[in-house]
């Protein structure tokens, strides 16, 4: 299952960073963050809780990018 979420982020390297931390949380099978949309695309591990992923994924995003903002709720 592919979603799409708005997200802020202030430059291209820190998007990239943030793609890539996502791609490592447990439960997310690959993520895709575009700097100039301000989205991100996470597609889910078959069975995986998409709210309980979200979570992680933006904690995970936040250890590389400390004001990043991710819209999920």
């Amino acid at each position: 299952m592919n979603k799409k979420y708005k997200i802020e982020v202030d430059c291209a390297a820190c998007a990239l960073k943030m793609e890539e931390a996502a791609r490592k949380v447990e439960g997310v099978a690959d993520a895709a963050v575009s700097f100039m949309a301000q989205k991100m695309t996470v597609s889910f591990a078959e069975g995986a809780d998409e709210k309980a992923v979200m979570k992680k994924v933006e904690k995970a995003c936040k250890k590389v990018e400390s004001d990043c903002e991710i819209y999920y709720n």
